[in-house]
């Protein structure tokens, strides 16, 4: 069984998927922790990721330049380029969730739906799932369910309102994690650094139209600052923008090793890390059920690998 497991981990997908769960972990909590710094707004959200993506825009064409890295197929770059659009809008959506609580439950929702559409496009490609996987779908929805319906009764009804908000801000972004991590697998072609800066083109670029919008029809008195709060919150957007590139190249990596649904899968455990860091930084707390719905999303994950 060990031989079995390390053989499994070595070869293929595994530990690719696995650093780029851990690297997203790790950059969800800072990104959102930032956009939590600037006062918790859709519009710091929009400032983080613009600011964050272009840095890290910036260092991969500064790499492919530098290192003459080669571009194949550069006409499947449309995939990344699309699936950047996706995922700026659903990574803003993401970071506003987590800066407004919540950030363990948050995390493992998103994680959860982020892995389901590719396996269901993997599923269209390779076959239905066998019957292992399918109890690892039946998990994920309980996990899900228990995570997003728990409740605390001390709560008030602006509290629980919060939450409701919260959840459904997780819910849309793992969506379009989902659908960004399909485009990776299908851009992937064209090379692991091309492909990523291609997303980055189309996530920097949806993320600066919104907050240029809101800057254009926002009334003065609505925007405190900007500047100052990304100038406070600098290292920690820097951080977080870093991390999660590695995170993309990761698990762009992983793809082109292996099969989307096994790196999907892998990857989507990040939400480990921001649980961790949130509980052990933030000691932020979550109630039995909470804790129970997270502890059923490692088996889901696992039954959805095999």
């Amino acid at each position: 069984m060990t031989a079995l497991l390390t053989s499994t981990l070595v070869g293929g997908s595994a530990l690719p998927g696995l650093l780029a769960a851990a690297l997203w972990g790790g950059g969800d909590f800072a990104g959102s922790y930032a956009v939590k710094l600037g006062g918790g707004t859709v519009r710091a959200s929009l400032r983080v990721v613009v600011v964050g993506h272009l840095l890290s825009l910036l260092a991969l064409l500064a790499t492919g330049v530098a290192l003459r890295v080669p571009l194949h197929d550069p006409h499947v770059l449309l995939w990344a380029l699309g699936g950047g659009v996706i995922s700026g809008a659903a990574l803003m959506a993401f970071y506003l969730a987590l800066a407004n609580g919540h950030m363990g439950a948050g995390a493992a929702v998103s994680g959860l739906l982020c892995a389901a559409i590719p396996a269901v496009v993997s599923a269209f490609q390779e076959g239905a799932p066998g019957t292992t996987r399918l109890l690892g779908f039946a998990l994920a929805a309980s996990a899900i369910w228990l995570v997003a319906s728990a409740s605390d009764p001390e709560q008030t009804d602006e509290d629980r309102a919060a939450a409701r908000k919260s959840m459904l801000l997780s819910v849309l972004g793992g969506l379009g994690f989902g659908v960004y991590f399909t485009a990776l697998k299908f851009s992937g072609v064209a090379g692991v650094v091309w492909s990523t800066a291609a997303a980055r083109v189309g996530s920097w670029g949806v993320s600066a139209l919104l907050l240029a919008g809101m800057w254009i029809f926002a009334r003065p008195a609505e925007d405190v600052e900007p500047t100052g709060r990304i100038a406070r919150n600098f290292w920690w957007v820097l951080g977080g923008s870093f991390l999660d590139l590695g995170g993309n190249l990761s698990f762009v990596t992983a793809t082109r090793m292996g099969r989307l649904d096994v790196a999907a899968v892998l990857a989507s455990l990040y939400p480990a890390g921001t649980i961790l860091l949130a509980a052990g930084l933030l000691h932020e707390k979550t109630n039995a059920r909470q804790r129970l719905g997270m502890v059923l999303a490692l088996p889901a994950v696992v039954l959805v690998t095999l």
